[in-house]
């Protein structure tokens, strides 16, 4: 009898998962995700917003961000602002409304809408001459420092106006009022404002600007101004020469907190710094912290909680406003989370994702966490590769880690096709949360047969200051040599067939493909490059970010060595490519000029008979926006990956796609 009971157990399972169906193009496109998660005061209600992408078959937009309102007590998710879409959500202090910001039809830009906890009409209460970028209220609700962009009044008497590049850029500036009267400018403060936030107090306004709208100024030029909200003069300033994060006052409103990088040289904000506001000397109070603080914010006057990465783990934890005496609540379990917003009782609400499902809304109540949302119930339904945390050494003896998803019919001893997916920056890093996306295959490779590789090669962030800098001044070096002793690893573990490894990734990770595709060529069968650098030297000169690259990235001009910064370019090797190459880029793309793209297609296309395509897509920047762009995208990604890793005659695939 229990030999039955066992061989109907196991033919239940099976014909369970003969049900579910692979993850699709289609699929991936239509994915929700939780996006921002804010908590009242008295921990009853979290307003979140719920992204919900177009139909890219339809309407090739921007998904819309939706209000939700989760009732704790009674454990129920109501669906608040679905109309349009939302964002800058917050609960109004001491008025039992939240507000958003929005635009709606007869606006002329994004305003301040208010609505009711209990339910009813969102009716606009602030308005500016330009579209409102952010906002926040002071303590009593009563007045609201916002960002908005300098209205342009300039006008040329010529039927025509060209452009003067990098000249006469539009600034964002902060602004002062109560709701629905004429808002002050603070001119104390100059340049271009990315932050502004009261103090408990409503006081004092802290207000994080630099000195243009250049995007170089945004990340290495920032400074924190502490204003006085009376009389709008700056009373201190907190000057770091790093990256800025996010700024929060503690509750004394004597002292800030914010994560910043190291020092100038720190390829990310990723450390947690202390400040008197009128001691303009920061203390970094974790300098040993062998991780990267992702958001912050003050549980006590002398106590921080914080979330941040380690290596490709996500933990929870408080610290002194000192340094010393920190406690993790969540340390290095199976949930990635992004965002959370406290309570007075100390319950937190959190987004957070995990292997098998997109970001979600959690609640932490100082013990454990409880899902409370489910946007993609239909998820349970489709195959899902096993996802696991890989660790190998490279050449030198580094410790590196990766995400491995292997194929959803994995049987040990059978090698399979394996799609590399190397991330940007290359200050990011995976973390071992949800990995598919339109333009990184995950479950939906896994599904079609492939086994998905995630390396965090050096220079990666997650895990600490030092390893961050780690590959500064070696572009195209140990770095991708890193990428290619994952593979070797996973190769002789059995895993993957040596003959059909592909490669993929965008922005930093797009160099990394074309520098796979022609230095590595004889490693790769197959490659997709997306908004990728070919040639250093032009990418130099065409690139909205030159002083960042030198600061945090190459410590040395490309024109003090133009031939060092050639033979780390793929375009040097581009005649001896074998790879067959799939380019795609944004064709309004400010960060790395579609040039880079072409001038890798040029040369691969005349100096050898590798198949190359080249798609450009109008109206993207530096990534895909738009529900169709990405659609597209993903499916031609898929569809190149299939003809050379899967197939056996190579021809190139048609140029047009087949949505089905």
């Amino acid at each position: 009898m229990r030999k039955l009971l066992f061989l109907a157990l196991v033919l239940t399972v099976q014909l369970a998962a003969a049900q579910k169906s692979a993850l699709t193009p289609m699929d991936v496109a239509m994915i929700k995700n939780v996006g921002s998660a804010v908590m009242s005061e008295d921990g009853s209600k979290i307003a979140y917003t719920v992204s919900e992408p177009a139909d890219p078959t339809k309407e090739n937009s921007m998904a819309s961000m939706k209000l939700w309102l989760y009732d704790v007590k009674n454990a129920a998710a109501l669906p608040f602002v679905t109309t349009g879409s939302v964002r800058g959500v917050a609960f109004r202090p001491k008025y039992n409304t939240i507000t958003f910001l929005a635009k709606r039809a007869g606006d002329s830009g994004s305003c301040l809408y208010e609505i009711p906890v209990t339910g009813g009409e969102a009716l606009k209460i602030h308005t500016h001459s330009t579209s409102i970028s952010s906002y926040e209220w002071s303590s009593d609700g009563s007045k609201l420092v916002f960002l908005a962009e300098e209205k342009n009044d300039k006008s040329s008497k010529l039927p025509y106006t060209p452009i003067i590049f990098e000249e006469n850029l539009a600034l964002t500036r902060a602004f002062i009022a109560a709701p629905g009267e004429v808002a002050t400018e603070i001119t104390t403060v100059a340049g271009q404002c990315y932050a502004a936030h009261w103090s408990p107090d409503s006081q004092k306004i802290a207000i994080a600007a630099a000195p243009t709208a250049l995007v170089d100024d945004s990340y290495m030029k920032q400074v924190i101004s502490i204003v006085d909200a009376s009389t709008l003069q700056v009373k201190s300033t907190v000057s770091h020469q790093a990256k800025l994060g996010s700024i929060v006052w503690n509750h004394d409103s004597k002292s800030i907190a914010f994560i910043s990088g190291a020092d100038i040289h720190d390829p990310a904000a990723e450390c947690l710094f202390v400040a008197d506001i009128m001691n303009s000397k920061p203390k970094n109070i974790l300098p040993e912290f062998k991780g990267k603080i992702e958001k912050i914010d003050w549980a006590d006057d002398k106590t921080i909680r914080f979330i941040a990465s380690e290596g490709v783990y996500c933990t929870l934890a408080t610290v002194g406003s000192n340094g010393k005496g920190m406690q993790k609540s969540i340390d290095k379990g199976n949930l990635i989370f992004t965002d959370f917003s406290t309570a007075t009782n100390g319950a937190l609400a959190m987004v957070g994702s995990s292997a098998t499902h997109p970001a979600e809304l959690f609640l932490f109540d100082g013990n454990a966490t409880k899902k409370l949302t489910d946007s993609n119930p239909w998820l349970n339904e489709k195959l899902l590769g096993s996802q696991d945390i890989v660790t190998y050494k490279a050449k030198d003896g580094l410790e590196l880690q990766g995400i491995l998803i292997l194929p959803v019919d994995y049987k040990k001893g059978t090698k399979y096709p394996m799609i590399t997916v190397v991330h940007g920056g290359p200050e990011s890093h995976y973390n071992n949360g949800w990995l598919t996306g339109y333009s990184t295959p995950g479950h939906s490779g896994a599904a079609a047969g492939y086994a998905v590789f995630y390396p965090n090669y050096r220079g990666s962030t997650g895990r600490g200051v030092s390893f961050s800098k780690s590959s500064q001044g070696d572009p195209a070096g140990k770095e991708f040599d890193d990428i290619v002793d994952g593979i070797d690893f996973l190769i002789d573990k059995g895993i993957v067939d040596k003959s059909k490894v592909g490669v993929t990734g965008g922005s930093y990770g797009g160099y990394a493909t074309a520098w796979m595709s022609t230095k590595y060529t004889d490693r790769f069968a197959a490659g997709v490059m997306f908004v990728g650098i070919s040639n250093n030297i032009s990418k130099w000169g065409t690139s909205d970010i030159p002083e960042e690259m030198y600061y945090v990235h190459e410590l040395n001009h490309i024109y003090d060595d133009y031939d060092f910064y050639l033979k780390r370019s793929p375009i040097y090797y581009a005649g001896q490519a074998k790879t067959p190459l799939l380019i795609a880029a944004g064709a309004g793309d400010t960060r790395v000029d579609p040039g880079q793209s072409k001038e890798l297609y040029r040369h691969i296309k005349t100096r050898t008979q590798t198949p190359v395509r080249l798609v450009l897509y109008p109206g993207e920047g530096h990534g895909n926006r738009n529900a169709t762009a990405r659609f597209d995208y993903n499916i031609r990604l898929m569809q190149w990956f299939d003809t050379y890793l899967m197939k056996s005659d190579g021809a190139i695939p048609p140029a047009e796609i087949q949505p089905e």
